[in-house]
């Protein structure tokens, strides 16, 4: 365990320096580790864990395309692949992977599935914090534990793979054995984070859906097609308004906020972009702070979660998914940018 200080505030982090890989095959020799769900977090996950000697097994439904993925990333059928019962049957580590609607839907038969003594993981909060609704309460004689990756499954592999690893935080909601959190670090290295940091099954999901809603997804789509029509409305061509709001945040400017903060950012940037950022700053800071407090205070209460169990349900879910991806796919601003990274060297 390390003490770090952040901001002012000191937390406790964990790393392969204070929990080493070796270490976290030690604790989990004895383990299967059964990954339920190979969609969006699964793969990533399996892959790293089987990548770093840890025994792996994926449980997916039959005749899908993601057990043809499972198969296709070396994952047998009837060794290391099976049905979602059976993995779970057979898995120490039950590492509950599946959309949040689909824990919901294949929870009753999943807690028949567990023993005592295993460990139930979990790298969302959702259907723990929000049972009420999911309906999704463990049985007392297992672990309940979380280690929820800050990034999409695709990043934590392909982190993994650039040896940079991926921030994640961890939880011990139940310690059944004694060994919850011994499991939860091991399992939190050998996915390959980049280091660890404590949470609570609560905060995550709180954090998490501020988060997704809020900056990292939905409140950047939506500036990003605000400053773009804007652009458009006085003149400006489809190139240029979309190098403007998406090719130079993306291909330039986040990455040095990313390699040493928002203040080397402005210092790397022309005295006439610095005086402009930090007096427009506030104001959009101002602007879209009431929002987040709505944002934040539905999520505490219930109401996006209630929104997402009853949306991702419905028989037709995907299919309107598709209809509102492909809006977005199909609109001028998303159009542009197809054409503009077509245009890069890399891809020419």
């Amino acid at each position: 365990m390390a003490i770090i200080n952040f901001g002012g505030v000191e937390e406790e982090v964990i790393t392969s320096q204070e929990f080493s890989l070796e270490k976290a095959r030690k604790v989990l020799e004895n383990e299967t580790v059964a990954i339920l769900g190979y969609g969006v977090q699964g793969p990533g996950q399996a892959l790293n864990l089987r990548d770093n000697g840890i025994n792996v097994i994926v449980g997916q439904r039959d005749n899908s395309k993601t057990w043809d993925k499972a198969v296709a990333d070396g994952f047998v059928p009837g060794e290391t692949l099976f049905g979602l019962e059976e993995a779970a049957r057979k898995g120490t580590v039950v590492q509950f992977l599946l959309s949040d609607a689909g824990q919901v839907a294949t929870w009753p038969q999943i807690k028949q599935c567990l023993n005592e003594g295993d460990a139930l993981y979990f790298s969302h909060g959702f259907s723990i914090t929000f049972k009420d609704q999911t309906n999704i309460i463990p049985p007392e004689n297992v672990d309940v534990i979380l280690v929820a990756p800050k990034g999409s499954g695709r990043t934590v592999r392909t982190n993994f793979l650039d040896g940079s690893g991926i921030n994640s935080s961890f939880a011990v909601q139940q310690d059944f054995t004694g060994r919850a959190r011994e499991r939860t670090l091991a399992l939190g290295i050998a996915i390959g984070s980049g280091y660890l940091f404590p949470t609570t099954f609560k905060n995550e999901v709180h954090s998490d859906l501020t988060g997704e809603r809020g900056v990292l997804m939905g409140c950047l789509a939506g500036v990003m097609e605000a400053q773009y029509n804007t652009l458009r409305k006085h003149g400006h061509s489809p190139s240029e308004a979309f190098n403007e709001t998406v090719e130079e945040l993306t291909q330039s400017l986040i990455r040095l906020v990313a390699e040493n903060g928002m203040d080397w950012m402005f210092s790397n940037c022309s005295t006439t972009a610095q005086r402009g950022a930090l007096d427009w700053a506030p104001k959009f800071r101002d602007a879209v702070l009431p929002l987040f407090d709505e944002l934040y205070e539905n999520v505490v209460s219930g109401v996006e979660t209630k929104r997402v169990l009853e949306a991702n349900s419905a028989p037709d879910y995907r299919e309107k998914l598709q209809i509102e991806l492909d809006l977005i796919k199909n609109s001028e601003m998303w159009r542009a940018g197809a054409a503009v990274r077509a245009l890069r060297p890399e891809n020419r």
